[in-house]
């Protein structure tokens, strides 16, 4: 099938639309063996050979979306120069390069997307900015008073109790926040988050899936998604997703 150049190359997980944009700008692109600079151009990845950075394009035969339960202590890249554990050590049995959409903090558990599709992943990462939700479970050292869970409400998203106790857990909807801005209220309130954990990303649920596990983000869900993609509104066009492949 007959494609733009960017969206071939975003589709194969190089690199997101835009940065394959300013690869072919760049000079970097080859198709057929000749340098392509026009961002109009459009070639057939089934026919034509295509060359960035001089690798030779292979599409996968499908999209890859992974839904991972990150554990504790583990950096939500697939690489870490200081030896720690990383994404890629719970990706056993993956099959095709993937990664990661966005990241949690290291001491921060629960739902990552991966994927191998560059275009996806920079859509992702654009649209976790401009109000696809997320919810998070926090703990929380002591409880929150009404007027606390108040002002969270009006800073970050809605919040409610979701296991009481000494210690309760709490469920906040994030929209356009970040879950380290959550961290930072609740701390200037003088409470320790004890615990943070997010379940869902849209409308892709974190569920039982066991911590270090990954499963196949279903097709309902990946439809699910799209459609939650594509009802947000436009925002600054994205320069890329912070991934890194595997």
């Amino acid at each position: 099938m007959i494609e733009r150049l960017q969206k071939i190359i975003a589709r194969a997980g190089v690199a997101s639309r835009r940065r394959a944009e300013d690869l072919i700008l760049a000079g970097e692109v080859r198709v057929n063996g000749k340098v392509v600079t026009e961002l109009g151009t459009k070639a057939d990845p089934e026919k034509d050979s295509i060359r960035v950075a001089g690798r030779l394009l292979r599409l996968s035969e499908r999209r890859i979306l992974l839904a991972l339960n990150k554990p504790d202590g583990c950096v939500s890249t697939l690489s870490d120069p200081s030896g720690r554990p990383t994404l890629r050590d719970f990706l056993a049995g993956v099959s095709g390069r993937v990664f990661p959409v966005g990241r949690l903090e290291y001491h921060s558990t629960g739902l990552i997307l991966l994927t191998n599709d560059g275009d996806l992943a920079a859509r992702l990462f654009a649209a976790l900015g401009r109000g696809l939700p997320q919810t998070y479970h926090v703990k929380v050292k002591n409880p929150l008073t009404a007027a606390e869970i108040e002002t969270i409400g009006r800073r970050v998203g809605p919040i409610r109790p979701s296991r009481p106790g000494p210690n309760p857990w709490y469920e906040v909807r994030l929209a356009r926040a970040r879950h380290d801005r959550l961290r930072k209220i609740v701390g200037d309130m003088g409470h320790l988050v004890e615990k943070l954990k997010r379940v869902a990303i849209g409308p892709i649920e974190l569920g039982d899936l066991p911590t270090g596990r990954w499963r196949a983000v279903t097709e309902k869900e990946s439809r699910q998604l799209d459609e939650a993609l594509k009802r947000l509104p436009a925002g600054a066009r994205p320069s890329g997703a912070r991934a890194e492949q595997t």
